[in-house]
Formats: C-alpha cells, structure tokens, sequence
C-alpha cells in the first residue's frame, strides 16, 4: 500500500505532458514530394523554383533552388493553434541574396522563407481591404489569403526587424537569420505563431489555412539554394 501511495504522489508531482506534435513536413529522402505539398505560382510567366528531395547532411529535406525564379511549395494546414501555437522547422542556405531589399519591390526577394496564411476575423478588414483581396484573388486565384507571416533569412536587415511586405501590407515579414553566420548549417527555428500574429496584426487569426516554403528571385534575379526539413507543431510548453 505504501508503494502505491509512493508512486501515486510522484504521479501527481510531474508537469502534466503538452498536446502531440502535428508534423506537416516530414520528407522522404527521395521519390516525389509527398500530398499535399505542391507547387503555386502566382505569376504564369514567370519560371517557377525547383523543388526536390534530398538527403542532405543527417536531414531528409526539400532541396530548393531558384535562378531568376519564384513559386511557393505549399500545402493547406489544420491546426488549433489553442494547443500547437509553436511552429518548429529547419532551414540552411548556401549564400545569401546580394542586392535582395525587403523593403523594396524590386528587392523582394528571398534565400529562403516560410509562409503562413491564415483567416481573419471579418471585422478586421475595412471595405478598402475586402476590395483589395477581391481584385487580388480575382487576378491571382483563391490562394491569396486574408493575411499572411513570412519568415525569412534576409541578407541585411537585422534579426527581429518586422516590415510589410513591399506589394501588400497584409503580409507582415519577421527577420529570423540575416548575413552569413550560419551558412551550410542546419539551423533550427521556433516561432510561437499565434503570439507573432497578434504582434504583427494586432489582433487573433481565425484559423491558420496553409504553410509554404520558398527561395524566390525573380526580381533580382539573382541565384538562391536553400534547404527546408522537419515541420511540425507544439505545444508552448514542449520542446521542438
């Protein structure tokens, strides 16, 4: 009896265990990439980035690589952000943009960034902003989201910076690496997602509807190689 008393406090004194990860991004080494990951491009004429899978170092990844090019890798996501608010991943580049500027049409290009659309309440948007993503959705297609978080490796701006994006202010983007001090290194990430979107919107998101990985330069255009691996979601609490 004592011993179950024993084993019942301890019981009772460990935390209590976060919500199960919710993998989203777990790649093969080879073979075609998995549903429902698939290519969007937002522009016909321009040629769109090469995505593979490799193995590349100890990590199953896609392999991206862009000349002159720009098109997400995307896929539609189901996540309460309730219980799995963190998003964790790992990314690598080889050399960062030269003449890459975020804050400029003409710059917004990326070594590698990741993309998070989600809802919005609709009393957040005003009329002008409806008819903004009408017209947008109507010249693009349904996947112009109602807001988006782009995280990017920049080539400049400080790690921390928030900048609109230079065609749209409804896509906000974070600075996570900058420069070449991790270069040809895996690097792990993680972002509290919910807490990023209320900095960067002011406000909750309805439901987060899809994550994307890319290297684009087609504005520059310049040459980018970039590696994506091990997407998943977790609990605050929890470890990646």
């Amino acid at each position: 009896m004592k011993q179950v008393l024993v084993l019942a406090a301890l019981s009772l004194a460990l935390p209590a265990t976060g919500a199960e990860p919710v993998w989203v991004g777990r790649f093969p080494a080879e073979g075609a990439i998995p549903s429902p990951w698939q290519i969007e491009q937002m522009n016909k004429n321009i040629p769109p980035t090469v995505y593979r899978l490799r193995e590349w170092g100890d990590m199953h990844a896609v392999e991206a690589h862009a000349v002159k090019s720009m098109a997400l890798l995307a896929r539609p996501v189901d996540i309460n952000l309730a219980k799995t608010p963190v998003l964790c991943w790992r990314w690598r580049i080889q050399a960062p943009l030269k003449t890459a500027d975020m804050a400029r049409k003409d710059g917004d290009d990326y070594a590698a960034r990741v993309y998070l659309s989600f809802d919005v309440p609709s009393a957040t948007l005003g009329l002008g902003t409806r008819m903004a993503l009408s017209l947008a959705r109507t010249l693009h297609g349904g996947q112009v989201p109602d807001a988006a978080i782009n995280y990017i490796w920049d080539n400049k701006h400080p790690v921390g910076t928030w900048q609109a994006n230079a065609y749209t202010d409804r896509a906000r983007m974070l600075v996570l690496r900058t420069g070449n001090g991790d270069l040809g290194h895996w690097v792990e990430e993680r972002r509290d997602v919910s807490a990023d979107f209320l900095k960067a919107f002011g406000h909750a998101p309805t439901r987060l509807t899809g994550l994307a990985l890319a290297s684009d330069t087609d504005n520059t255009g310049e040459e980018a190689h970039a590696g994506f691996a091990d997407f998943h979601f977790v609990d605050k609490e929890d470890s990646c």
